[in-house]
């Protein structure tokens, strides 16, 4: 029987909803709704409908939250990230700004107003980067609208899926700021295109599906929701099969990488190898291969 806790957690989308068949059990979140639609794969879908799902002060803290919790879930071996309603996300909560307004408009000194606002900065980046940190490959599936925050929320996951309606915007310069929670730090990573990022950032035009397919934004599109979810949960599915030893040290050293030269990500490589090439998991997989066995081989919790 679900606590009440568990019973005041808003319920997902009817898509998502048909295709779920075990709600999650120890997470509740205000603005997060949580399943585990397949074996050791969660999904996390934003859950603002009637506001778009506009990035309160809340939904960032349940975001960090979420994660961090995830990262050491011993069930958890790759998450779908998702938005419910009409569109994956709006970007920032226009109105949900009172403390940093406060902050600002207060007749504090200076140095004491900007150590106010790194610490709410530093909070809302902290909860982006979570998902980057946390172990588990995250797979981001976006439908229509992901506007200003939501850019920075989809650069800090694994993979990328949208459908043939999505369009994606760095909306920051058009309500006075820059971006600040890791799209101008990732987004050139991501793509590769500095002529590209900058004409996004400085103008703050849309993108959509095709162009975002073509600079590598995104590596699928889906012709609808429906199907963009099947397909999101089916790659998770795979990836959650595989050694968890592999996958997650996996991941980790691609971001290693990404932040490091060719050669300090080749000595992270030998010092990491070096233990995980003794993990039960490689075992297991020789043994497979050479039985012939058609099963798939099956993975202890990491």
């Amino acid at each position: 029987m679900m606590s009440q806790a568990q019973r005041a957690v808003p319920r997902p989308s009817a898509v998502v909803r048909a295709m779920c068949s075990t709600s999650s059990k120890g997470y509740s979140f205000e603005t997060l709704a949580m399943t585990s639609p397949r074996e050791n794969v969660y999904h996390v879908e934003m859950n603002r409908p009637d506001k778009l799902n506009a990035m309160n002060s809340t939904l960032w803290k349940d975001i960090g939250a979420c994660f961090s919790q995830l990262a050491v879930d011993p069930d958890c071996r790759a998450v779908v990230l998702s938005g419910s309603g009409r569109l994956f996300t709006s970007g920032l909560d226009m109105s949900d700004l009172g403390d940093m307004v406060g902050v600002v408009m207060s007749d504090d000194d200076v140095a004491r107003k900007c150590r106010k606002l790194l610490a709410i900065i530093q909070e809302f980046q902290d909860s982006f980067t979570m998902i980057e940190k946390c172990p588990k490959p995250v797979i981001a599936a976006i439908h229509n609208a992901c506007v200003g925050g939501g850019v920075d929320l989809i650069c800090s996951v694994d993979i990328r899926y949208c459908t043939s309606d999505a369009w994606f915007q760095v909306k920051e310069v058009d309500i006075g700021l820059a971006a600040d929670v890791g799209t101008l730090q990732r987004l050139p990573k991501i793509i590769g295109n500095e002529s590209l990022v900058r004409e996004l950032a400085f103008s703050a035009r849309k993108i959509f599906a095709s162009e975002a397919e073509k600079c590598g934004l995104v590596s699928r599109i889906f012709d609808n929701k429906e199907s963009m979810m099947s397909g999101a949960l089916d790659m998770a599915e795979t990836i959650a099969s595989k050694s968890p030893v592999a996958v997650q040290n996996t991941k980790t050293s691609l971001i290693y990488a990404r932040d490091h030269s060719v050669q300090e990500g080749l000595d992270y490589m030998k010092l990491l190898n070096m233990t995980m090439l003794q993990s039960e998991d490689l075992r297991i997989v020789a043994m497979a291969q050479m039985s012939r066995d058609k099963k798939k081989p099956l993975f202890s919790h990491l």
